[in-house]
């Protein structure tokens, strides 16, 4: 059976409407509730909260975080779990930074799949679940490898992009 680590950093894809405020915020994972809402057949996801940030705050210390946590999961070893695939939650504003330092300071024995979304689940239009969904399929399909997977693609990095004027995703 596939089984899927998802590391979740924060990003838009996971920030919530505080009323009082009348902000969006990041205030912990909502990815339970998102996945609730998917078939995974024969898919087993575990979640490992790392972080709940916006990306435009994430520091190198973050990122630094988040590679060891991919190795951890086992990006590069054959973990005891046997993990088929790794989907990290991604803000969008640095996730090619991310992505870059992954791609640079790994050696994959798995795909590593990043992705996020240009509006919050909880927003009408929101791109998140389709993400979510496009990432653990590709989590399972992909070569090992580095890739930002959204809006029916999959990039490898390096060598994405975000392009701000089409809020996708390119080959840079």
């Amino acid at each position: 059976m596939p089984s899927i680590v998802l590391i979740t950093t924060g990003g838009t894809i996971e920030k919530t409407y505080d009323e009082g405020s009348g902000q969006l915020l990041n205030r912990g994972t909502i990815v339970r509730r998102m996945l609730r809402r998917l078939r995974l057949e024969d898919t087993d996801v575990r979640i490992i909260e790392l972080m709940s940030k916006d990306s435009l705050v994430l520091t190198d210390h973050d990122r630094e975080r988040i590679l060891d946590t991919a190795r951890i999961a086992g990006a590069e070893t054959d973990p005891a779990d046997n993990a088929s695939g790794i989907v990290i939650l991604h803000g969008t504003d640095t996730l090619t930074v991310t992505g870059d330092l992954l791609a640079r300071e790994l050696k994959p024995r798995v795909p590593i799949i990043l992705t996020g979304a240009m509006r919050p689940y909880e927003m009408n239009r929101s791109d998140a679940l389709q993400n979510l969904t496009e990432s653990i399929f590709a989590a399972n399909v992909l070569p090992a490898g580095v890739y930002c997977v959204a809006h029916g693609r999959a990039l490898r990095f390096p060598g994405v992009r975000k392009d701000r004027e089409r809020n996708t995703f390119v080959r840079a």
